[in-house]
């Protein structure tokens, strides 16, 4: 979830009044002022009184935001998102159990920072599923470790997909457990966690 402001916008030599929302990967402008931009292609981020001014390509940005808030966005902005791994909890000491097919590239950039492990002592499982059957496949494994370490459900985004966010919190709560946290994970994967209630 991003941040967003109405404020006083100069972008280029046009001035208005605008919403301008930061999000984690961009920049928005609303109203008489439209324009969307990568944060990571913003240059020269700095605060000057009241003021968040920075360079989008060619052209000269100022936000009048308030100092407070310009310092607070000029910080945001100049701070990398977290990585996948991390959003996930997955780190060089992770012991990581996998449940499902994962070929795209983000789940494989996140999963090579952990040890990946078949036994029962994972303290972590990433599942991925893309069917009610993935889910059921998924609990039943699930079922053989012991410990029970929280299990991260990864599934398609959007409306017109076979699974979907209602039906797995739902299926897991149903098994008792409890969703603790929500991560996207790509433009076409987002994930729930879970925790089995002991």
């Amino acid at each position: 979830m991003g941040r967003e402001a109405n404020c006083d916008c100069q972008w280029a030599g046009q001035q208005a009044p605008c919403k301008v929302l930061l999000e984690t990967h961009e920049l928005i402008v609303r109203g008489a002022i439209r324009r969307s931009v990568p944060i990571a292609s913003l240059s020269r981020v700095q605060v000057e009184g009241e003021q968040l001014l920075f360079s989008s390509g060619e052209d000269e940005v100022a936000l009048n935001l308030g100092a407070k808030l310009a310092q607070s966005w000029a910080k945001k902005i100049a701070t990398p998102p977290p990585t996948l791994a991390a959003k996930l909890g997955i780190s060089n000491t992770t012991h990581l159990a996998l449940i499902g097919d994962f070929e795209t590239e983000e789940l494989k950039a996140a999963i090579a920072e952990a040890s990946t492990t078949e036994s029962k002592d994972a303290n972590l499982i990433l599942a991925l599923v893309k069917t009610n059957t993935d889910l059921n496949y998924a609990l039943d494994r699930y079922a053989a470790f012991a410990n029970n370490p929280p299990i991260w459900i990864v599934y398609p985004k959007g409306s017109n997909r076979p699974i979907g966010e209602t039906g797995i919190r739902s299926t897991l709560r149903h098994e008792g457990f409890i969703d603790t946290k929500v991560a996207s994970v790509s433009t076409a994967l987002t994930a729930l966690r879970f925790l089995k209630r002991t």
